[in-house]
């Protein structure tokens, strides 16, 4: 028995602490582990999660009129295009009329066609460009803004949706959101664990 404690001693020595890390520009959620406030924590989590949302990988499909942006300036579509009535573009100009099932890498390289099935902007109620964290945190947590959904849901859509994760695989030519989905859904469910405090307004 003596020996074997030993062991376990020697191996947590070895393997040392939990180390905070930062991936790609997007902290992990041990990182606040310091912050000995639940409000607090959970605020800060939420701040850190505004770095992929308020990424312009993000908000090129949340807008709050109907158009989507592309870049990292955000420029309007080219070509032009609407939102349509269910999101997927207007009658004849869907948005899976040059948008595929797939990222399309150009023959000559040097860029690409960013697709994934499905391919559309989030709902109006959804549009964040131009709004606080505060404002995004409020709408985000209001069901009848969120599309329907619970905080648990909100969860698995953040760490599970395709469309979500295509954010992290955009294609040749683009900039992928900070950090990764996986993170992304860490932050999500440590910031519903500890209250889904919003920053102040």
């Amino acid at each position: 028995m003596k020996n074997t404690l030993n062991i376990m001693a020697i191996t947590a020595l070895m393997a040392g602490p939990v180390m905070a890390e930062t991936v790609n520009g997007l902290r992990t959620v041990n990182e606040f582990d310091a912050i000995e406030g639940e409000a607090e924590r959970s605020t800060a989590l939420f701040e850190e999660m505004m770095v992929v949302i308020g990424h312009p990988r993000c908000l090129n499909c949340h807008p709050v009129d109907n158009s989507p942006r592309q870049g990292m300036d955000m420029q309007m579509h080219e070509p032009p295009v609407v939102r349509g009535e269910a999101d997927f573009g207007a009658p004849g100009m869907r948005c899976t009329t040059c948008h595929g099932e797939q990222n399309f890498t150009f023959a000559a390289g040097g860029g690409s066609i960013p697709g994934h099935t499905p391919w559309q902007l989030a709902p109006i109620e959804m549009g964040w460009v131009g709004k606080s964290a505060a404002e995004i945190c409020a709408q985000i947590k209001d069901e009848e803004r969120n599309g329907g959904k619970t905080l648990e849901e909100l969860h698995e859509h953040n760490a599970e949706d395709g469309l979500v994760g295509w954010g992290w695989h955009p294609g040749e030519g683009r900039e992928p959101a900070p950090g990764s989905q996986e993170i992304f859904g860490e932050l999500t469910k440590a910031w519903i664990e500890t209250g889904a405090a919003c920053p102040a307004g």
